[in-house]
């Protein structure tokens, strides 16, 4: 059967877009950076870095700057071989130009120009051109110097040209670009310390080569860089303040089949991991074929080990992966001419080849460093059969926690305060501050898709504590069974109850200290939960400014200072009213300023750089007193709202 079509809605080719050059990635910018927020402002700056990391990777380069000029420019400067300035025989125009305006050309596709490469995608000099109002590309090369600009996406001004002469043995690149605010409607202000850590990171992960990051917006604001140690150097920095229980920073290296495998560790006196892997400089979150092997070869040779120096007994049962990683710092370096990722994220390395390659290579070294040094062999040995025996225990409290479910202990004793709605996607848990602001919030919330689940008093820092000891507690016990989830080996987030978890605190200085314990928490034992963006932190207003009719709500003293001068410019009279704490306020006062989805205020919590959300922890939580001195001293002049 036909029917009669409209000639106006006929689909022909004329529907269909042919976009030219770098049309595309202006069309579609979040299918090669991600995003146009922050994230992919910042991600350009990665991608013109990404090429001169790969000179250095080849062996032709130990020295990039990195600069933020005063207009929020960025200008890469590296003293690799230059850019090839002949004519490309495919495009008929000079490499330079078909490297910065033709997709996919580039180096890292034949494997000639590079053995191993860093970049995720090969495309990142077009992308950042075409994403560009204008970029300017310098290269030095034969004895001359070379220059061709482009504009409005990516156009060339004009050829390449030679503007100038240079010694022979002066070689480079150097990119300026301006992000063109049309893409990055949100901000083209590039953040410094957004840099700072990654360029750092990146001078880690490549030892010998020197990164300097100047900031032209501020005086004399300069980073340099410059690891000789790498990856070692790395492990130091992150049990800078822990309490190593062995002096040595083990680090091995070796390289089968074109693929290297580098890798640093040193355990300390904490019950948490800190264990960061990398591709070709890129992280991988979620591991892969390197990691595994490497884990494997860790459990594999602690045993042996454990086991031929009676350290085990015939009856005792073998470590196993969570007790040897027990207070373990280790980076782990993987350089492979062809990585293959996976996962939707693509920081999971597939390569099948690797998991054999980082299990011999690093097994086998860190057996010799065992056997050649017993005293540090021991003390790991011991560490790691002491978290042997806490698994154990904690096994026992996860069981009795299971007894305590949701069919047969309803409402948690009385604690939790369900909500009608089963469908996890619509419902959120309010964890609040004490049983008055539990009442309040229990009779001003929707109780439909809301939980309120009142905690009494400052749950335990399991930032000093193993897991058996954080399920000997209450309150902890009550959360978990709350979220369905387990923990430890069972957690498992697919059993989720509530989309939103809403810690909602006091805004004072308790109320914040109970806030910091239960992100501890989150983070250290349901860390899946925070990464998935489930974790939230309520706003309740600081002040309420009432004028004639009118109460305005503000949740700071800067946003209470703006809104009482725009009353004082049009002398309106108002009221400073301090806001009262959360279980003073009446339910419908809870619900109007803190509560109700239509007019409250949530701040997600996320994590951007899983090394540095660990050394916060760390150093504010942990168990050593003085960088966390250190740190309220250098800060101390930022508070306010100080109770006295």
């Amino acid at each position: 059967m036909s029917k009669k079509i409209d000639e106006s809605q006929e689909y022909n080719s004329s529907e269909i877009q042919v976009l030219e050059g770098l049309e595309a990635v202006r069309k579609r910018p979040g299918m090669y950076i991600g995003t146009t927020g922050v994230q992919g402002l910042h991600h350009l700056v990665w991608e013109i870095v990404d090429n001169s990391i790969d000179e250095a990777l080849a062996g032709f380069c130990d020295n990039i700057e990195i600069i933020i000029g005063k207009e929020n420019t960025i200008t890469v400067k590296d003293n690799g071989r230059g850019i090839p300035v002949d004519i490309h025989p495919k495009t008929g125009k000079s490499t330079v130009e078909t490297v910065y305006t033709v997709l996919h050309a580039g180096g890292k596709f034949g494997g000639g120009g590079y053995k191993v490469s860093g970049g995720l995608h090969g495309v990142g000099a077009s992308v950042v051109n075409a994403l560009s109002k204008w970029l300017e590309v310098t290269v030095y090369k034969n004895g001359g110097v070379y220059f061709q600009r482009y504009e409005n996406g990516g156009h060339p001004v004009g050829d390449l040209k030679r503007i100038g002469d240079c010694d022979q043995d002066v070689t480079g690149t150097h990119v300026t670009f301006l992000p063109d605010k049309d893409i990055f409607e949100e901000t083209t202000v590039f953040d410094y310390d957004t840099l700072k850590l990654r360029i750092r990171e990146l001078a880690f992960l490549n030892k010998g080569l020197k990164l300097t990051l100047i900031d032209e917006r501020v005086d004399d604001k300069k980073d340099e860089f410059l690891y000789n140690g790498g990856i070692s150097e790395y492990v130091g920095l992150i049990n800078e303040n822990k309490k190593p229980i062995h002096p040595t920073i083990v680090d091995v290296s070796g390289v089968d089949k074109d693929i290297s495998i580098e890798v640093a560790l040193q355990y300390n006196e904490t019950y948490n991991s800190s264990i960061y892997s990398f591709v070709n400089n890129i992280k991988t979150p979620e591991g892969g074929t390197h990691e595994d092997g490497v884990r494997l070869a860790l459990t594999r040779v602690l045993n042996k080990y454990a086991t031929n120096k009676e350290f085990l007994k015939k009856n005792d049962d073998n470590l196993l992966a969570d007790d040897v990683k027990e207070g373990l710092t280790m980076i782990i370096s993987c350089k492979h001419p062809n990585p293959q990722f996976e996962g939707q994220t693509k920081t999971k390395l597939g390569n099948i080849e690797v998991r054999a390659i980082a299990s011999q290579i690093f097994g086998e070294a860190f057996e010799r460093f065992l056997m050649e040094n017993p005293s540090e062999a021991r003390a790991i040995v011991e560490k790691c059969m002491l978290a042997s025996r806490a698994r154990i225990a904690a096994k026992k409290a996860r069981e009795m926690t299971r007894k305590s479910d949701l069919d047969t202990h309803v409402n948690f004793g009385g604690k939790l305060v369900d909500c009608q709605e089963k469908d996890p996607s619509v419902c959120e848990i309010f964890l609040v501050e004490g049983d008055s602001a539990g009442g309040s919030a229990i009779k001003g919330r929707d109780s439909m898709t809301q939980a309120i689940l009142p905690l009494k008093g400052k749950i335990l820092n399991v930032e000093k504590a193993r897991l058996d000891k954080a399920l000997s507690n209450d309150e902890i016990r009550t959360i978990i069974t709350a979220f369905g989830t387990g923990i430890g080996q069972e957690f498992d987030i697919e059993k989720l109850r509530y989309d939103k978890i809403i810690i909602m605190t006091d805004a004072d200085v308790d109320g914040d200290h109970i806030r910091v314990l239960l992100l501890t928490l989150f983070y250290r034992f349901f860390r899946p939960i925070v990464e998935a963006g489930h974790v939230y932190a309520a706003q309740p207003p600081l002040y309420c400014i009432k004028h004639g009719k009118t109460i305005k709500y503000v949740l700071d003293e800067d946003e209470k200072n703006e809104y009482i001068a725009k009353l004082q410019e049009k002398n309106t009279n108002y009221v400073l009213l301090r806001m009262k704490g959360l279980g003073e306020m009446d339910p419908e006062e809870l619900n109007e300023t803190t509560m109700d989805i239509n007019k409250r205020i949530l701040r997600r919590i996320t994590v951007d750089d899983i090394i540095e959300a660990d050394a916060a922890f760390d150093k504010l939580m942990g168990e050593e007193v003085e960088p966390r001195r250190k740190f309220i001293e250098d800060n101390a002049r930022y508070a306010t709202n100080i109770d006295i």
